[in-house]
């Protein structure tokens, strides 16, 4: 159990670094109020409902292992490297195919909704 505690409090620590240092992860923390409630005329049951707030949380984990990485490979080295270039940048893909989904997602539900289907 006390490997359970120590790992959310761990859990809790890198949220911290992530709202305090990374501006993505603040937007995204923004992202996911608005959605909390958005969702709710949105969604046509709590299915719709999961789906929408998930795709949002996916996009906020792929931000956090993004931050990871760039952190790694920040303290492997302060000079360039093409290896520690193509890790960020497969990083940054993430986040966009990320994105690109949770804005399809979104981008669906609300046709269907403002369409009334």
């Amino acid at each position: 159990m006390k490997r359970l505690i120590d790992a959310f409090w761990n859990s809790i620590d890198g949220f911290r670094f992530l709202a305090t240092h990374e501006k993505a992860f603040r937007q995204e923390c923004v992202l996911l109020i608005v959605a909390l409630f958005a969702a709710l005329p949105i969604s046509e049951d709590w299915r719709g409902y999961a789906l929408l707030i998930s795709v949002i949380l996916i996009l906020m984990l792929v931000e956090a292992l993004n931050t990871g990485i760039e952190k790694a490979c920040d303290a492997l080295s302060t000079t360039f490297d093409e290896r520690i270039k193509a890790a960020k940048d497969c990083g940054s893909l993430a986040v966009l195919i990320a994105s690109i989904i949770a804005a399809w997602t979104w981008g669906l539900a609300v046709i269907d909704w403002w369409l009334g289907y």
